[in-house]
């Protein structure tokens, strides 16, 4: 069975990046697509952007167009998120998710995979 599992995260001033690594282990790593996911304080978890076979990268939060971007390493077996220019909104739990399909979706339903979660503090 494979597993998700996330890292990188931490406390950050606004104006600060983050690398957030999503590392697969128990399985193999055909994953159609794969997708950041956040949950803030009080709120729903939200789909943030994920990647495709099919159409590549999709955003779902323009907040964090031209300053979030993903990517992954299939030799490595993970996922990754760029994350700069951070600002306070942007704290949150931060969950990486994948799926078989080769489509992206915002839906939580839609994926099989999910990591623990790991959490991003932007705060001066």
């Amino acid at each position: 069975q494979v597993q998700l599992v996330e890292s990188g995260g931490g406390l950050v001033q606004p104006g600060g990046s983050l690398r957030l690594s999503c590392e697969a282990s128990g399985g193999t790593f055909d994953f159609g697509t794969v997708a950041w996911f956040r949950q803030a304080p009080g709120k729903e978890r939200e789909a943030v952007l994920c990647l495709s076979r099919a159409l590549g990268d999709r955003y779902y939060l323009d907040s964090v167009k031209g300053r979030f971007s993903i990517s992954r390493d299939n030799a490595e077996k993970a996922v990754y998120l760029q994350m700069d220019n951070l600002k306070p909104q942007d704290t949150a739990v931060y969950y990486c998710a994948a799926e078989m399909a080769y489509y992206c979706s915002e839906y939580i339903g839609d994926y099989d995979y999910w990591g623990q979660g790991t959490q991003v503090t932007v705060s001066s």
